[in-house]
């Protein structure tokens, strides 16, 4: 008999392990392709990845979030390949480079996945969703809250991203908006590549080739830390603003803190990637068809009266 009952509680326990098992088996995949954190606006889409992670899985019991990150465009392909034999009813990318992704997306597409792309588009609009921050609106409300900060005078320098069609779009509608406003002259305009030591070697430049400035546009907190840097160790006194743009926990504190140089920042949400898996989900429940097929988040600019709703301090960007 207790031979019985031990065969008996074996059975159940097999049952019970298959059972979890093929609940699993039965969850809608949905997978996450993103650049690893080698910058930090990206590690700031990798945090917000995460905690959407938990969220919307807890929202959705029946789904499974898979996130996944590459150094380089040869990766990221490899590692979206792999999400589909991993069978991802859905596939939410924040590409590193157009070209050597759209083929793979292609593929998913050809799958049945849904597919979202995230902040840069890829060389065909295959994309079911794609969610776009306002690179143009960032550039123009960089350019107006940088004239509104100098009463519509002064000489001011700018630095570019890396050049690509974010970065094109960003500059050529702050330029645009620069030149509605004939007291404000731009000095020079060079890339930085959206990386803090280039933004301090290139403020260095500045700084030694202009003996007058009133204000940089930086365009990106990472690379702003690094022309903050050059600024402070050169003792200048004449610069009245940096401005830069994301939306990083060390710059909003800053201006929270109201610093005199950093008065204010851009933002640039990371937590877009969030509302790509919010469009994955909402496409799939819908039968595969997207609510809305392009969302756009717009840029706001982060002052010391509203820094407080932007400041998180426990995020990694």
């Amino acid at each position: 008999m207790k031979k019985i009952f031990t065969l008996f509680g074996a059975a159940l326990l097999a049952f019970a392990v298959v059972s979890c098992g093929d609940a699993k088996a039965k969850k809608t995949k949905i997978g996450v392709s993103i650049p690893a954190a080698d910058h930090g606006w990206t590690g700031g889409v990798i945090y917000s990845a995460e905690a959407a992670k938990q969220k919307l899985e807890a929202a959705n019991p029946d789904y499974e979030i898979i996130i996944s990150t590459a150094r380089d465009a040869a990766e990221q392909v490899n590692k979206i390949e792999n999400l589909l034999v991993q069978g991802v009813r859905a596939v939410v990318v924040l590409p590193q480079e157009p070209g050597p992704l759209t083929s793979v997306c292609e593929a998913a597409k050809k799958q049945g996945a849904f597919l979202v792309t995230v902040d840069r588009g890829l060389d065909k609009p295959i994309q079911d969703v794609y969610v776009a921050g306002d690179n143009a609106g960032f550039g123009r409300t960089a350019a107006q809250a940088l004239v509104k900060a100098l009463g519509g005078e002064g000489d001011i320098l700018v630095m570019e991203g890396i050049p690509c069609v974010v970065n094109t779009d960003r500059v050529e509608a702050f330029k645009a908006e620069i030149a509605k406003h004939p007291g404000i002259k731009i000095l020079e305009s060079q890339s930085a590549y959206w990386d803090t030591e280039k933004g301090l070697k290139l403020m260095e430049n500045y700084l030694q080739k202009y003996p007058k400035i009133d204000a940089v546009w930086v365009g990106d907190d990472d690379v702003l830390v690094g022309a903050l840097k050059a600024l402070e160790e050169s003792k200048r006194r004449d610069v009245k603003l940096m401005l830069g743009g994301g939306g990083a926990k060390l710059i909003v504190k800053r201006v929270l803190d109201r610093d005199p140089i950093v008065q204010m920042t851009v933002t640039y949400p990371p937590k877009m990637i969030e509302v790509g898996i919010e469009a994955a989900i909402d496409g799939l429940k819908n039968g595969g068809k997207a609510k809305e097929t392009k969302i756009v988040m717009p840029s706001e600019v982060v002052t010391p009266e509203n820094a407080q709703a932007f400041y998180f301090p426990d995020s990694i960007y």
